[in-house]
């Protein structure tokens, strides 16, 4: 008895473990809610894999929080903490929509006519990070507090841009002319792999793998490391602390805004109030389960991708609320997060 409690407290601790058992919660709570587990289940699963559609949707879905989460461990590795993916989010969009939109760039050759409002949403996510960054070295301002608040700003301007004339609003054909852009040329419009799944995706692996070299075997990583662990210490020995700080923002919240960027080019093609749907916010939950690792970035934004379109299908075709999927999530933070607690007070237990 003794020997099989060991093990359930050994896999409860890990990672997997918790994912496990959250789920399970997961459907008991869903079970309580659907007039029939099985159709729910079944409307679930058509949702997130049932056709070749889903999968690329839901593939879609987990890049765009990979790269925030990606921000998130990065900036973490200097002891930041960027909680502002969403508005990093709304600029990158915003300003990706507004160059391909404004400018010619949809002429460009060789593709330029995507990469380059692409690249210019990540710069303009990064700005925007990297304000945060700015406020924190010269004014010593809390990272949290002002990219949350920069997040609500670029939530405003967005709304502000759809619902201008003179902004980004589309032209007024009638009264029933929604508040939002016009599309963008198909010249800046990301290709597709295998409808809906764009080429995005590939871009999301070479960030994970570039995030992953930076971290782990760059001087620029190493010296990240060293303000996050002691920024006292590592300013005494002669680093530039202010620089390393508000360039790390800068990059964190440039893949932000390429997140953004890619959900104009490569899903909805037009710029509208609300289109980053709490995709920041998820982000964030991705890049903390991470635990600073890039390829865990991955394989939580794969579940969290999966579980929102399967919550989507199961509210369709089994009409149980979305929002389980979002206690799911919620059941898979807290289980990791205890998972956490037991393995730190299992190392701390006496032999």
């Amino acid at each position: 008895m003794k020997a099989a409690s060991d093990m359930l407290h050994r896999f409860a601790a890990s990672s997997a473990g918790a994912v496990v058992l959250a789920m399970a919660a997961g459907l008991l709570l869903m079970s309580a809610l659907a007039p029939s587990l099985p159709v729910a289940l079944s409307a679930f699963a058509q949702g997130a894999v049932g056709t070749p559609y889903a999968i690329g949707a839901s593939v879609n879905r987990a890049a765009v929080l990979a790269l925030v989460g990606l921000g998130f461990i990065l900036a973490f590795r200097a002891n930041l903490t960027n909680i502002g993916g969403e508005g990093q989010m709304a600029m990158g969009g915003l300003i990706a929509t507004a160059v391909a939109l404004r400018t010619d760039a949809g002429t460009l050759p060789f593709g330029f006519g995507i990469v380059f409002p692409a690249l210019a949403g990540a710069l303009a996510g990064g700005l925007w990070a990297a304000l945060a960054g700015w406020l924190k070295v010269k004014r010593g301002t809390n990272e949290v507090i002002s990219t949350l608040l920069l997040s609500f700003v670029a939530l405003w301007l967005v709304y502000w841009s759809v619902h201008s004339d003179a902004l980004l609003r589309q032209p007024r054909t009638s009264s029933t002319s929604l508040p939002e852009s016009e599309d963008i040329p198909s010249a800046a419009m990301i290709a597709m792999l295998s409808a809906p799944l764009h080429q995005g995706a590939l871009v999301v692996l070479a960030a994970a793998v570039v995030v992953y070299v930076v971290m782990a075997h760059t001087v620029w990583g190493i010296r990240l490391q060293a303000i996050g662990l002691n920024a006292a210490a590592a300013r005494r020995s002669g680093l530039s602390t202010g620089g390393l700080t508000i360039g790390v923002m800068l990059a964190s919240g440039a893949l932000g805004g390429l997140a953004g960027a890619f959900m104009i080019q490569g899903e909805q093609y037009n710029l509208k109030a609300g289109f980053t749907s709490g995709y920041g916010f998820d982000g964030l939950v991705v890049g903390l389960l991470a635990r600073g690792s890039a390829p865990a970035v991955l394989l939580f934004a794969l579940l969290f991708g999966f579980l929102r379109s399967g919550g989507i299908g199961m509210e369709i075709g089994a009409g149980v609320p979305s929002a389980v999927v979002l206690t799911m999530q919620g059941l898979v933070i807290l289980a990791v997060a205890g998972a956490e607690f037991l393995r730190l007070r299992q190392e701390r237990r006496p032999a």
